[in-house]
C-alpha cells in the first residue's frame, strides 16, 4: 500500500507532508486508523507528542509498520489544543501506554481509552509538563521542585 492509496481512498482527509508523512485530518482518525490496520500496518511503534505554540496547536505523530511488506508510515494529527482525539489503543495494542503518555504530559485526551490516567506523574500533579505553556510549580505537596536540573543531565 502506497502513501498515495491513502490519498486517493482519503483525498479529502489527507495531506502529503514535505518530510513525507501524512497528515489527516483529526475528525477522521476513526475511519483512517482503522484503514490503515486493515491495510496491513499492523504496528504501531510510537506515538510523539508536540506542541504547535505559535499555532496553538497540539499535534501526534504515529509511527506505524508494517511487518509483512516492511514498510514504514508516519501519520500526523494536529488539532486546536482543547480537543479529544480518537484512542486507537483497541486497534494497535501498544497505543495503550503512549496515548497515556501524551495524556499525561501533554494534556491531550483520547476518546474511548480504556484507562485514561496519568502514567508518570503523581494523580494530583497540575498541568502538563511539555506543553510550551507550562509553568513549573514552586512546591509540591510543601516539598521545593528544584529548578536547576543540571545535575540530572
Amino acid at each position: 500500500m502506497s502513501d498515495h492509496f491513502l490519498i486517493q481512498k482519503f483525498k479529502d482527509d489527507i495531506e502529503l507532508l514535505a518530510n513525507g508523512s501524512l497528515r489527516v485530518k483529526h475528525e477522521e482518525w476513526i475511519k483512517v486508523s482503522k484503514f490503515i490496520h486493515d491495510s496491513g500496518f499492523d504496528y504501531l511503534m510510537c506515538i510523539t507528542s508536540y506542541d504547535l505554540e505559535s499555532d496553538n496547536k497540539l499535534g501526534l505523530a504515529y509511527n506505524l509498520y508494517n511487518t509483512n511488506q516492511k514498510k514504514y508510515l508516519e501519520i500526523r494529527l494536529e488539532f486546536i489544543n482543547t480537543k479529544k482525539i480518537f484512542s486507537v489503543a483497541n486497534i494497535w495494542r501498544t497505543a495503550d501506554w503512549h496515548e497515556r503518555e501524551a495524556y499525561d504530559l501533554m494534556g491531550i485526551t483520547f476518546e474511548g481509552h480504556p484507562d485514561m490516567r496519568r502514567i508518570l506523574l503523581p494523580s494530583d500533579w497540575e498541568g502538563h509538563p511539555l506543553q510550551k505553556k507550562y509553568k513549573e510549580p514552586e512546591y509540591y505537596h510543601g516539598m521545593p521542585v528544584p529548578k536547576d536540573k543540571s545535575e540530572w543531565e
